[in-house]
């Protein structure tokens, strides 16, 4: 071991400084030493840490590790990899747990703990660039090395062992009260293994930022050094967004609480991490309600932020709206992102990136936090799909920065009957038991969640399953409210569910209430099926607008502002309007019809499409209604009529594949038994009589696809078990790293992305106009299933027109995109067209 006097010596004659961190930024410019961008680096992370209640001396111990993250740039291997730049056997990161291997016994005396939760650690510091080493490095570590892994890394070390020796001895000095002492062994070592990567991720992008940790020509002392990181870091949390923000006392909202949103401002809280689950009816303020308790539980310390997560990029860019507003009762200048897909293309985003810190208290969102959709789990309040918090229990490259992002926060869960599909509903179980297992609380919001679903989700947190009275409120291993004080509101009543046998009477029916000037709406299955009946409308003089999926992202919100504008919450011009659509509707927009007819699908799906039913009745009361009464006319089949296994085909067409049918069929008999929808108290005995143990048996003809279901579902689940990442192993063990394209977070048909482009002066130019700019192209995507794309010629994309467009695109892009001018006629090629007000279409031939 390199003693004192051998490290003062050491450092007298500066050795440590000639291992370089980094490049240089310019030619012949400064190279930063890499103990000086660990150090950074911890710095960075004790004000990450400070918010977290450790122990000082664990605190301290993590810090330590954290700064240690890079102790593999002590190295031949990656000096050469600097001065040469060749490629080298060994990453520096895992050069980083070969030596904290190899050197245990210095941090043994130092830090503490067992050998088992020492290993551990240093694989989550080492596995900081997002998944962890796999080298065999033999077992119990410490030199000299026996396995022939742990050999070869230090050879590549090369002259740099006893150096890193070195640096391990420093850096322990400048935090001596470390200790794993308060780090229990077993299942919590095996969570901090989670969380610590994540930690050390984000300590390591902002400590590696030369905006605020430029490279430093001087050689002050080590200790001299850190007391000017720790100034530097202090700003650089603050300005990349991660210095948090204080909650608000005193209440949330200035309105009279309804029965849900009173409930959660009165439930108790349990002590430790805390589930609760917000069960009732379609429009009966559950965001407001989860927002209620959430801020009850920031301040009680369970948490100290929140992330909002959505089934959809519609929903969330829906919430995101409103979440502007109300976070800015809840905190002091909070930070405030958008995490999907395409964030980017929001203008409300946009405007709050643009706009910077718009004053003391209002939500803001810095450009580091804006760079990628993984930063933005860092944010104080993040609002996102669900797909982002998923991909934290995925083994995915940095699986575990998302973890620690959420960790922090109250996760909210919207619309949970939508992810009870095998594949999706075992991740979130999954999530819900890391998030525990992290200290972190969450909140569920549903209308129609299955009981057994329930239970499921609810044992994550180590809960029993309550009765089934609904509306409810539970809280695992705390009290389920089922009494709530009465609504004094307007309210809708029950809605009568009638049976059309076919489309021409959907039509006739639509064509009729229209012209006594309902404000109606058509919801089907399939796309193609929506784009008949508005062909079917149409040619009955109805001037129907359509929405589903397949239209260019500036279509679609073009056209969903126009029908908010005609049929949302405050709309006019209501008289007569028609919309047909897709399983869009059910959750993404805030509509009110007079009028609705849906294709026939399972009950959850039914019951929230009747919620966009006599929506708001506060402002359209009966009384103002151009029909007596709300009715769900649902195109069906008769369900005690069923000849042979088609029996839904004959009236759905290509709808009739979108559901599983034992689901469909199930569905359709308890509903037109019960001949209503009667919310909120009737909801659990139509979800129960679908999906519950004594759910009727399938006609004979049908019990084929239900052994075909019971088989799809569990695949499903064995695959989803497969795939989520293995909690009890740890990171090492249980980290991969892998593509998010192998490791989905929903299962369905592959799909692919058309660009559309239209013919210009100059070229191609993008079909949502403007200049041709990285948004405008991204507004002209379209995307469809990849097997029916795959029947029609798409162009040739080694055409000059096109060519000259996507030659400066990544390979990933050209993969995946096809660029697809359109002709004046709406052709893209045989068998494909795009109308904007039509969408994508396959067109057969004549």
């Amino acid at each position: 071991m390199v003693g004192s006097a051998a490290l003062t010596a050491c450092e007298a004659g500066k050795p440590l400084f000639d291992w370089p961190g980094k490049s240089a930024p310019i030619d012949g410019g400064v190279r930063h030493p890499a103990v000086f961008h660990m150090l950074d680096v911890a710095a960075v992370a004790e004000g990450l840490l400070a918010p977290f209640q450790f122990e000082q001396g664990l605190r301290d111990a993590l810090v330590l590790l954290v700064a240690l993250h890079d102790l593999g740039k002590i190295s031949d291997s990656f000096r050469t990899m600097i001065e040469v730049e060749t490629r080298q056997k060994f990453k520096h990161w895992e050069l980083t747990e070969a030596l904290l291997f190899a050197h245990d016994d210095r941090l043994a005396a130092r830090i503490g703990g067992s050998w088992r939760q020492r290993q551990a650690l240093y694989a989550s510091v080492a596995g900081h660039h997002g998944q962890p080493s796999d080298l065999d490095l033999g077992g119990q570590p410490g030199l000299p090395a026996r396995d022939r892994g742990l050999r070869a890394a230090l050879a590549a070390v090369g002259s740099g062992v006893q150096p890193a020796a070195a640096v391990i001895d420093a850096f322990c000095a400048l935090w001596p009260e470390a200790s794993l002492t308060g780090l229990v062994p077993g299942e919590a070592t095996t969570a901090m293994s989670w969380w610590l990567p994540g930690c050390c991720a984000a300590a390591d992008w902002v400590g590696s930022n030369t905006r605020w940790f430029p490279p430093e020509a001087g050689r002050p002392g080590l200790a001299d050094y850190l007391t000017r990181a720790r100034l530097t870091a202090g700003t650089a949390v603050a300005e990349a967004g991660l210095a948090g923000c204080a909650v608000r006392p005193g209440p949330l909202f200035d309105f009279a609480l309804r029965p849900m949103q009173a409930a959660c401002a009165d439930v108790t809280l349990t002590d430790g991490p805390m589930l609760a689950v917000i069960e009732d009816e379609t429009g009966a303020g559950k965001t407001e309600a989860a927002l209620l308790l959430a801020h009850r539980m920031i301040r009680a310390g369970k948490g100290r932020g929140l992330y909002f997560a959505l089934p959809t990029m519609a929903t969330a860019d829906a919430m995101f709206i409103r979440a502007k507003t109300v976070v800015e009762g809840m905190f002091t200048a909070p930070t405030l992102t958008l995490a999907h897909g395409r964030a980017g293309l929001s203008v409300s985003f946009r405007d709050l990136v643009a706009s910077g810190q718009r004053g003391e208290d209002a939500p803001s969102c810095t450009d580091w936090l804006a760079e990628s959709r993984r930063r933005a789990l860092l944010a104080d309040v993040g609002v996102g799909t669900v797909d982002q918090a998923l991909l934290s229990v995925l083994p995915v490259k940095h699986q575990t920065l998302r973890h620690f992002g959420l960790s922090s926060k109250i996760l909210i869960v919207d619309e949970v009957h939508e992810m009870g599909e095998p594949y999706i509903g075992r991740e979130l179980e999954r999530l819900l038991q890391m998030h525990r297992a992290a200290g972190g609380s969450a909140i569920l919001l549903t209308a129609t969640l299955p009981v057994a679903l329930r239970a499921r989700l609810i044992a994550s947190y180590g809960g029993g399953n309550p009765g089934a009275a609904y509306p409810a409120l539970t809280v695992a291993g705390g009290e389920a409210v089922t009494d709530f004080m009465a609504d004094p509101r307007p309210v809708k009543g029950p809605v009568r569910v009638e049976r059309l046998g076919s489309t021409d009477a959907a039509v006739d029916l639509l064509v009729q209430l229209a012209g006594q000037g309902a404000a109606c709406v058509w919801v089907r299955n399939a796309v193609d099926d929506a784009i008949a009946a508005v062909a079917a409308l149409r040619a009955r003089g109805v001037e129907a607008r359509l929405l589903h999926a397949r239209f260019t992202l500036a279509d679609r919100k073009r056209i969903e502002a126009e029908v908010l504008a005609r049929v949302g919450k405050d709309g006019t011009g209501r008289a007569g309007f028609v919309l047909v659509g897709t399983q869009v509707l059910e959750a993404s927009l805030d509509l009110d019809f007079d009028v609705m007819v849906s294709d026939i699908a399972p009950i959850a799906a039914l019951i929230q499409r009747a919620g966009r039913l006599w929506r708001h009745m506060d402002r359209r009361p009966a009384s103002t209604r151009p029909v007596p009464a709300p009715v769900l006319h649902v195109l069906s089949p008769d369900p005690g009529e069923v000849a042979d296994e088609r029996w839904l085909q004959g009236t759905l067409g290509s709808g009739a594949y979108v559901y599983a049918l034992p689901d469909v069929w199930r569905s359709a008999r308890v509903l037109f038994a019960a001949g209503q929808i009667e919310a909120p108290h009737g909801l659990r005995a139509l979800i129960e009589a679908v999906h519950g143990a004594g759910a009727e048996d399938l006609p004979a003809p049908l019990q084929p696809a239900e052994v075909q279901a019971i088989g799809k579902a569990a695949a499903a689940g064995t695959l989803a078990l497969h795939n989520l990442v293995d909690l009890a192993a740890g990171y090492r063990a249980g980290g991969k790293g892998d593509s998010d394209v192998k490791y989905p977070t929903r299962l369905g048909d592959e799909t692919r992305t058309l660009m559309l482009a239209r013919a210009g002066e100059t070229g191609l130019r993008p079909w949502a106009g403007g200049v041709g700019t990285v948004e405008d192209w991204a507004l002209s995507e379209v995307s469809a299933r990849s097997s029916r794309l795959a029947r029609v010629p798409l162009p040739d994309q080694s055409l000059p027109a096109i060519a000259a467009i996507t030659q400066d695109w990544p390979d990933w892009k050209r993969a995946e995109v096809v660029l697809c001018p359109v002709a004046g006629d709406g052709a893209i090629c045989e068998g494909l067209r795009y109308e904007a007000d039509c969408g994508l279409l396959f067109v057969s031939p004549d």
